[in-house]
């Protein structure tokens, strides 16, 4: 209980560590990303509930705006941060150490803007030209099932920086065995339970997103950052998206 806390304290802004129950040793922090589905699960929540309320007194592309809007307050844009700096890096940067010297620089550059954009056009694009009921069943498959394989990155790549440089100051654990049946319950669930079969083939497209990031990662910086894993769950879950909508039309045919 004491990593599940520690990962809802770490990946949302909600004020958790009002709770004593939340105020959890420093340690735990290093298992985060390793309950980061679980995470997924309240934020997946919240989304899908505020798309599915909002749409109830206003017009549906508002209704998406408004739903992505609450998960940003609730994560406090943690991951799209991490977005913009990790496209910041690894367009701005020539050499290992400048690409990190760029990531870890709180200003914002050209890729970081233009991925950003591109990111929320695609985003809103995707989840308004779902049906409501689809948009909210593809909200709560998706956030849990991208975190638990963007986490899958500490199995495939070393920290590329030291507890001491991070900006966090936290360098994950890699997923244990234990770890890693409770990453795949609470990131494999949802969709399970929430998605017909038909829908199975999408998960295809967020795998071969984060193959190609750990390629990219590897050959740029021989590892991975906390900005590399936000990037790596917001890519996942679009290519996801776009996975649904492929088989939409395909079904539709």
């Amino acid at each position: 209980m004491k990593n599940i806390a520690a990962s809802l304290v770490f990946f949302t802004r909600l004020p958790f560590w009002r709770l004593k129950a939340f105020n959890v040793p420093a340690v735990y922090y290093k298992q985060v990303i390793n309950y980061w589905p679980v995470a997924g699960w309240l934020t997946a929540a919240v989304m899908a509930g505020v798309l599915w309320g909002a749409a109830q007194i206003l017009p549906y592309p508002i209704a998406v705006v408004v739903a992505i809007l609450s998960r940003l307050l609730v994560t406090g844009a943690l991951h799209e941060d991490g977005l913009a700096d990790f496209f910041d890096g690894f367009g701005g940067g020539n050499t290992r150490e400048r690409t990190l010297e760029i990531m870890k620089d709180s200003h914002i550059g050209t890729y970081g803007v233009i991925s950003l954009i591109f990111y929320f056009s695609f985003f809103y694009l995707l989840l308004s030209n779902l049906s409501l009921e689809m948009a909210c069943l593809v909200v709560l498959s998706a956030d849990p099932l991208c975190k638990f394989i963007a986490s899958l990155i500490t199995l495939f790549l070393p920290y590329a920086r030291n507890e001491e440089t991070s900006k966090s100051k936290v360098v994950y654990n890699k997923m244990s065995a234990s770890t890693g049946v409770i990453s795949v319950v609470f990131g494999l669930l949802p969709f399970i339970l929430l998605l017909k079969i038909d829908f199975l083939p999408a998960i295809i497209f967020p795998i071969f997103v984060f193959a190609g990031l750990i390629f990219l990662m590897k050959k740029k910086i021989g590892g991975y950052t906390g900005d590399c894993c936000g990037a790596t769950f917001l890519m996942c879950e679009l290519s996801f998206y776009l996975g649904v909508m492929v088989i939409l039309n395909c079904l539709a045919v």
